[in-house]
């Protein structure tokens, strides 16, 4: 079972705020590909396909709150 990296963590929680690629990286300080990379890895950790469906993941499991 893969776990999430504290970083993809908090990519997620600022996918989950509606953040665009780049305002993620600018907010992380990170490349925007890095950013796209991470969410790459994320969705493969947690079989999702969709960001929606990956917010929706998010809140199921607590790693975000409304």
């Amino acid at each position: 079972e893969d776990v999430l990296s504290p970083r993809e963590i908090e990519v997620l929680a600022l996918i989950c705020e509606e953040l665009s690629t780049k305002e993620i990286a600018e907010k992380l300080f990170l490349s925007p590909r890095t950013v796209d990379t991470h969410r790459k890895h994320i969705l493969q950790k947690t079989g999702m396909q969709t960001l929606v469906g990956l917010v929706k993941w998010a809140f199921r499991y607590g790693l975000v709150s409304a």
